[in-house]
């Protein structure tokens, strides 16, 4: 299962539903504005403060960037098997 915290605003979180839509994965997004989530409490759930955040198997992976290095090293099936 994946999740992604995002905001409507953010480019990143645009690039890594992407790349998520590329390979058919399925993952549900949670909009931090719509409901009301501060980023302290975004913080308390993944670790991390800036969107997106995206946990992947109850694992927070980090953001875009991350994501991108998980996926081009093979990593993100491994994480998406487990």
């Amino acid at each position: 299962m994946i999740k992604i915290y995002s905001t409507s605003w953010c480019p990143s979180c645009v690039a890594a539903k992407q790349l998520l839509d590329q390979k058919g994965l399925t993952y549900e997004e949670i909009n931090i504005e719509k409901i009301d989530m501060s980023r302290e409490q975004l913080a308390e759930i993944t670790g991390g403060m800036t969107v997106p955040q995206i946990v992947v198997n109850g694992t927070n992976i980090g953001g875009f960037d991350q994501l991108m290095i998980l996926n081009q090293s093979g990593e993100l099936e491994k994480l998406l098997n487990d």
